[in-house]
């Protein structure tokens, strides 16, 4: 069955305003809610969707991509087990650059792991096992519980490279030099060219990342991390033994709604991206009620919002924000809003394929 086409119109001057009510309060949420919550083609006549089942798919050969697994698990283990202080920068198109500290100690079988932004007012993350703490400007500490930070670094990198073959291709390309350090590039090519594809290089002797590369379906760059100073000790960090762990915040306890009567479904997601998370979530200041769904292919998270439409309909639109895409989109009866680093063209496809949930 084909799907309803979507006008999904770009915001120019007027973007802000265009994107109104429910998804201006949306747009402050996800951060938020996002961070406390840790093989089909396109068939959508929407001229914007088409684009996506048009591109060839990239062939790789078995060694390329076993050698580059290889690689991948090599940098998971040197990530979870060795003891190193990394300086990095993010940096991005607009020419915005944003530094960061990152500290990963283990003695004795336990982790710690701490990353802070330089810049500004500060952020920071606390690792401790299975624990992590949170401490932003203008927001209460809190401590949830996750195996990892949730920060520029994918996930997936902390966890098997066999997950990312449904979602990409990997492709060993050879030996470079970054920072000084001799580096194996690698990469990694999304299947089915919906999503961004990125270019890592790893430390030639540790395994550990000193440059990853996002680029967008043209091949151009869009966010770039670069290592500036990697250094690897026998001992965790001296930083660790100044923590007071006593003084962490507490596990914040998320509560789950009820069931609501409005829920809905996705019907097409890009080939490798699961469903991770879905719940009920009452939104700040408006109060609210949305079906949340937490997307991932473990290079990149998605945040999807559902929401009923009451009262006049908001206008759709999108706007991008360096490589984090926002698309809200009026389907029938439910406003739905994407929010992730994915082309605009794979937000739509996920929002138009929304339907009601079939009653169970």
């Amino acid at each position: 069955m084909k799907k309803p086409t979507r006008n999904v119109r770009i915001l120019k001057s007027k973007v802000i305003s265009r994107v109104t009510g429910m998804s201006l309060w949306l747009i402050a949420a996800c951060s938020v809610i996002s961070a406390q919550l840790s093989a089909q083609s396109v068939d959508d006549p929407s001229g914007v969707s088409m684009a996506l089942a048009t591109q060839a798919p990239v062939p790789v050969s078995p060694q390329t991509t076993s050698a580059a697994a290889v690689w991948l698990d090599k940098l998971r283990t040197s990530l979870r087990t060795l003891n190193y202080r990394i300086s990095f920068v993010v940096s991005r198109t607009n020419g915005e650059s944003e530094p960061y500290l990152w500290r990963h100690g283990s003695q004795d079988g336990l982790e710690m792991e701490h990353l802070s932004v330089l810049n500004g007012p500060g952020r920071e993350a606390f690792r401790i096992g299975n624990v992590v703490s949170i401490f932003e400007p203008d927001v209460q500490p809190y401590s949830l519980r996750s195996n990892y930070i949730n920060g520029p670094i994918p996930q997936l990198f902390f966890k098997a490279p066999e997950l990312l073959n449904n979602a990409y291709n990997m492709v060993l390309v050879g030996r470079s030099r970054i920072s000084g350090l001799a580096a194996q590039q690698i990469r990694i090519i999304s299947r089915d060219k919906s999503r961004y594809s990125f270019t890592a290089w790893l430390d030639q002797d540790s395994g550990l990342l000193l440059k990853l590369d996002m680029l967008n379906l043209d091949g151009k760059l869009i966010e770039q991390i670069q290592v500036t100073s990697l250094h690897i000790s026998d001992e965790p960090d001296a930083y660790f033994s100044r923590i007071e762990r006593e003084k962490l915040p507490e596990i914040n306890r998320i509560v789950s709604h009820p069931p609501v009567l409005h829920q809905w479904q996705i019907n097409w997601l890009p080939k490798g991206m699961n469903l991770m998370k879905r719940d009920v979530h009452t939104l700040p200041v408006t109060g609210d009620v949305v079906d949340y769904v937490l997307l991932s292919d473990g290079m990149v998270d998605v945040s999807v919002y559902m929401h009923k439409i009451k009262g006049s309909l908001v206008d759709s639109g999108w706007l991008q924000h360096h490589s984090t895409t926002l698309l809200s989109l009026n389907n029938g009866d439910v406003e739905v809003t994407v929010v992730g680093k994915i082309p605009v063209a794979t937000a739509n496809s996920i929002a138009s394929s929304i339907r009601p949930r079939d009653p169970e």
